[in-house]
């Protein structure tokens, strides 16, 4: 693999695979918690309008550019990153890279394209409060984050993206899109030294003097520096428990708290085995065997951590019968209890830490997932953690901290819950 930070403060990465397969993306440091004093949904509303027009080529060109050699084209939002990727043949990755970095830098935003956009946007809000697993979980995170940044919806509101302009999308990605909030990471059956070339070549291109000089007077906000991390973060609103009648068949609900931030690494990884542990994917998890395989009161129960710069927010949500919710409540109290009063094994210990591994390793040995990762890793730390490195931080992490971390977070004078019914 080869790392590096181009003049203009754009982070790059490449790693050589042994697939006829490469994949690419552009990922960058702003996301619906950047939106400020632009209306609500921007941030996404850009993801979506940015492949509406350049100015070398219009909408029907950009539609078909890759997907004519047999490629995607694809893009998504979160609260912190904006990402553009797509898969070609490996032989294709330089028209694909050369692409990502046109539509960051050369997008038009074209007026009568913008107002169909908004019709599809909208659709896909209404769409969200139509699927009430979906609908709680951005209702939870509004109503915990209350006050702050974080609490934003990523889509918007009906209400706010019909207000979203034209000059009001060219300002936001001339902000924003800007090199040092940027990185660009490939995987493909490549020469890494030449890739590295190639990459530089095109940082020069799109990236003009002008362009280097708004990237160097924004890089002291584009560390992690500047998004501190107190006590887990930013200040929650205070816990709540409500109960909305939305007259849906299932019951639905989510309890959760603040959790450890990004950059608070021994308290961060003991909070991802403490999820894996109580509400992972795997059917061995301790909520699945007791809500689903023991008593059948569930369909589905998972325990979710979401890590930000600043904070992290870990919850359990589930669907169930009306008749299940005080039952699932009860068993999902008694059993965060046993992990709050009981140090783990080290046959159990050891166990949680070789399913974890080898999640990680399975879901890693995707091209597209270490893309993104290698993305992710860099705009976070300016770095990429090999995977022997992250073997070794998994490995240290104790019984007692995993105790720790469930009685902070699952404190119950700081736990909210939501529930629709």
């Amino acid at each position: 693999m080869i790392s590096g930070k181009a003049e203009c403060g754009l982070h790059y990465a490449a790693k050589r695979s042994g697939s006829a397969v490469g994949y690419c993306a552009l990922s960058i440091k702003c996301g619906t918690r950047d939106e400020e004093s632009y209306h609500a949904g921007i941030a996404h509303f850009v993801e979506h309008t940015i492949f509406k027009g350049t100015t070398h080529k219009r909408a029907s060109v950009i539609n078909g550019y890759l997907d004519r050699l047999g490629g995607e084209l694809n893009a998504f939002t979160t609260k912190e990153e904006i990402v553009l990727h797509a898969t070609v043949l490996k032989e294709d990755l330089g028209k694909a890279a050369a692409l990502l970095f046109e539509l960051a830098t050369c997008a038009t935003f074209p007026e009568h394209e913008i107002e169909v956009e908004k019709g599809v946007v909208i659709d896909e809000i209404q769409s969200y409060k139509d699927t009430p697993s979906e609908d709680i979980y951005d209702r939870f995170e509004e109503m915990i984050f209350a006050g702050h940044p974080l609490s934003g919806n990523i889509l918007g509101s009906k209400a706010s993206v019909k207000k979203i302009t034209h000059d009001e999308l060219l300002k936001f990605a001339k902000e924003k899109f800007v090199p040092c909030r940027m990185a660009f990471t490939v995987v493909a059956d490549i020469d890494e030294n030449k890739m590295e070339k190639d990459i530089l070549k095109l940082v020069a291109k799109y990236f003009d003097g002008t362009a280097q000089e708004a990237s160097l007077s924004c890089a002291a906000d584009c560390t992690p520096e500047h998004r501190p991390c107190g006590h887990y973060g930013v200040p929650a609103a205070e816990p709540f428990e409500k109960t909305l009648n939305k007259r849906n068949h299932q019951a639905n609900c989510i309890i959760g708290g603040l959790a450890p931030s990004l950059y608070q690494e021994r308290e961060r990884l003991a909070t991802v085995l403490l999820c894996n542990i109580l509400g992972g994917p795997a059917t061995n998890s301790i909520l699945n065997s007791v809500l689903r395989e023991k008593n059948g009161w569930v369909y589905g129960v998972e325990c979710g951590y979401n890590q930000f710069s600043d904070t992290g927010l870990v919850t359990i949500s589930l669907g169930c019968d009306k008749s299940n919710v005080d039952k699932c409540l009860a068993a999902i109290e008694k059993e965060i209890g046993k992990l709050q009063s009981e140090v783990m094994s080290e046959r159990k210990l050891k166990a949680a830490k070789k399913q974890l591994l080898g999640q990680l390793a399975i879901s890693s040995d995707n091209g597209e997932t270490q893309c993104l990762s290698m993305g992710k890793s860099l705009l976070s730390f300016g770095k990429i953690h090999s995977g022997k490195e992250n073997r070794s931080l998994v490995e240290g992490i104790t019984a007692e901290e995993i105790r720790d971390m469930a009685q902070k977070i699952f404190d119950r004078s700081r736990l909210s819950k939501l529930v629709y019914v």
